[in-house]
């Protein structure tokens, strides 16, 4: 088949949907598909007010046009609610190709952090650009049931796999600071809590790993903790392995791939009782949730990190790709 995948986020934005969508276009080529990403750096881009790492496609519509017309795909999968997305959706509509979409991103909650827009105006946008959705892909059914209660329709599931060869615990370590070492890993915004996790006063050595809009100026802040920047591959894996706790103090994440990247590592979780950490880890087994982050943090430290490893195990790439190739069947059914 033939699967085309207009998408907002991509390099050099660092984020968990762009590891999912380059990597699940991966999985797909491997199964014998071909596919197209359309990204940003197709387009003319502007940098995204207040988060210049993300780039926004100009006036995408004739190029993405062109680009569908000439790539001709048996499916079209739109990934995010950007400029790329509206683009490619429009094509869609005028010229009645049925797509499927995912919800990836809790933007309507990130809008609100930045601008004082209520979250039902921003919702029913959101709601209205995946309401022609054939499919709209979502990590978890828990997520089913909350867009479902904002008007979403055409729900269904899709999770989000792991690289276990890569995260593993017998990757070496590269940290040599007092223990215990207390990780986080992912975009240094806002939306991602941060202060709430280095505000706390724990024994050990905390590390940031990752970048973002928020990084100068929470490493001045913290001078005590370690901010070592974007990392990927096997250096990255090697700061997961390293690390004692994975802690993730987000509220407003729709899973958390950097979770699943952890417990492959053997690394328990910290993390609050919230959407995400709630359906993946496993109370006291893989991790441990308290609305006392601290607690939470502490906890964790007791937890055996086999088990971690072995759940991860069960959350593979190829199962992904199997899953959205599944959910791509919708539109021959409809």
């Amino acid at each position: 088949m033939r699967i085309a995948i207009p998408t907002d986020a991509w390099h050099p934005q660092v984020s968990g949907v762009v590891t999912k969508f380059e990597r699940i276009a991966r999985e797909l080529e491997q199964m014998g598909h071909e596919v197209c990403l359309i990204t940003p750096d197709m387009f003319r881009t502007v940098p995204c007010p207040t988060y210049p790492q993300i780039r926004l496609a100009l006036y995408p519509n004739k190029k993405m046009a062109e680009i569908l017309d000439s790539f001709a795909p048996d499916f079209i999968h739109l990934a995010i609610e950007g400029p790329i997305g509206f683009a490619a959706r429009s094509y869609c509509m005028e010229a009645g190709y049925p797509f499927t979409t995912s919800y990836t991103t809790r933007f309507p909650e990130y809008i609100k952090m930045r601008f004082p827009i209520p979250l039902r105006i921003s919702y029913s946008v959101f709601r209205w650009f995946h309401s022609a959705s054939s499919g709209v892909m979502v990590s978890t059914p828990a997520l089913i049931s909350e867009l479902g209660k904002w008007g979403f329709k055409n729900l269904v599931q899709w999770t989000p796999g792991v690289d276990t060869t890569l995260f593993s615990p017998a990757r070496p370590g590269i940290v040599t600071d007092k223990r215990p070492i207390l990780m986080f890993v992912g975009r240094v915004a806002v939306e991602k809590s941060i202060e709430e996790f280095l505000d706390l006063n724990l024994e050990g050595t905390k590390y940031v790993v990752g970048d973002g809009p928020d990084f100068t100026r929470l490493k001045a802040k913290y001078p005590e903790v370690r901010f070592v920047g974007f990392k990927s591959g096997e250096e990255l894996a090697g700061y997961y392995a390293s690390a004692d706790v994975f802690v993730f103090p987000s509220r407003t994440d729709t899973f958390g791939l950097v979770i699943l990247e952890a417990l492959a590592s053997g690394v328990p979780v910290a993390a609050y009782p919230v959407r995400g950490p709630l359906d993946i880890i496993r109370q006291g087994e893989t991790g441990f949730l308290d609305e006392q982050l601290g607690n939470a943090i502490v906890q964790a430290m007791t937890i055996d990190g086999r088990k971690c490893r072995e759940f991860a195990l069960s959350h593979d790439w190829t199962r992904s790709a199997r899953q959205f190739i599944d959910n791509l069947a919708i539109i021959r059914r409809n």
